[in-house]
């Protein structure tokens, strides 16, 4: 079976973590204790999200005396898909003795003309208090919304249309490589309509329509998303809590879930069902293995009668 996993911010840096190599690279032990066993049988290929890196190198880019302007957003996507990529590649070849580990560094094609890119919604880097946040928009010329705990910066994130590197991903699956790729939903770019010459964006893609793309792309059976709840649960965090054990796109989509947490992951899953009638499911990094053979997590089914 071919498999894509998308690897939530949370398995390389938990909320209130400091960004220190050594506390990721901990984190980054996990993922590989959790993902060897379904790599020891399946094709399998690895994205990540990258919001506290990106965040943090923005910070010190912006803050950098030697810089005449910061670096965009799309050169430093590529910086933590390489430093990502890195210490993920290097812990699975250790967790996965004999078998192939590449790490590539990948580009995101999104429409230039694409209505999101005026719309900065997409969280990246710190939780702040609201005077450091305002202090910031006010210094910089960041916007800033409201997340759990504080205020964090936002960034256009425009729908991707196609990952650049879906071929070279193809064919090193088709070489039993595992793949480690499209951090942080790949840098975006947009394509010139004469040359085909590409240009990056100010702007952050979302991971998982990233990866629910490629894992369309690739043909892959299953899309694994990861986080740090077992379940996806309506009326999350109320009384009325409950867990969703398995829904149909059209189910899941009722659950109108926040967009800065579930609701792209939900999203997600979804278009890939619908599209492919391959299987999705959302749920605890800890659990993948069980998860992919039904016993955590929520399973995420096409929709056989039609309704």
């Amino acid at each position: 079976m071919r498999i894509v996993a998308a690897l939530g911010g949370n398995a390389l840096l938990h909320r209130g973590e400091r960004p220190d190599a050594a506390v990721q690279q901990a984190n980054i032990d996990r993922v590989a204790t959790a993902l060897a066993a379904l790599a020891r049988d399946h094709d399998l290929v690895i994205t990540h999200g990258n919001g506290p890196q990106i965040g943090l190198l923005a910070m010190e880019s912006a803050a950098d005396p030697a810089l005449s302007a910061p670096y965009p957003l799309d050169l430093l996507g590529a910086q933590t898909q390489g430093m990502i990529g890195s210490l993920l590649a290097r812990t699975l070849h250790d967790a996965l003795p004999g078998r192939r580990v590449a790490a590539l560094v990948t580009h995101t094609l999104v429409r230039a003309d694409d209505p999101a890119l005026a719309r900065p919604t997409k969280f990246v880097g710190q939780v702040y208090p609201r005077d450091v946040a305002q202090s910031l928009a006010r210094e910089r010329g960041w916007h800033f919304a409201r997340d759990t705990g504080g205020w964090r910066r936002v960034v256009p994130s425009p729908v991707p249309e196609h990952v650049v590197e879906t071929d070279t991903i193809q064919a090193l699956l088709s070489g039993g490589t595992l793949v480690v790729c499209a951090g942080g939903g790949g840098v975006p770019v947009t394509a010139d309509r004469d040359t085909g010459a590409l240009s990056g964006l100010e702007a952050v893609i979302d991971k998982d329509l990233t990866a629910a793309l490629l894992a369309e792309d690739l043909k892959a059976d299953f899309l694994l998303i990861l986080t740090d709840v077992p379940h996806v649960y309506e009326a999350f965090g109320t009384p009325g809590q409950r867990a969703l054990l398995d829904a149909t796109p059209a189910e899941l989509r009722r659950g109108r879930f926040p967009e800065g947490s579930m609701g792209p992951k939900a999203e997600a899953a979804a278009r890939f069902v619908e599209r492919t009638g391959g299987l999705a499911a959302i749920g605890a990094l800890d659990a993948a293995y069980e998860i992919v053979h039904s016993r955590s997590g929520t399973l995420i089914r096409p929709d056989l009668m039609g309704g």
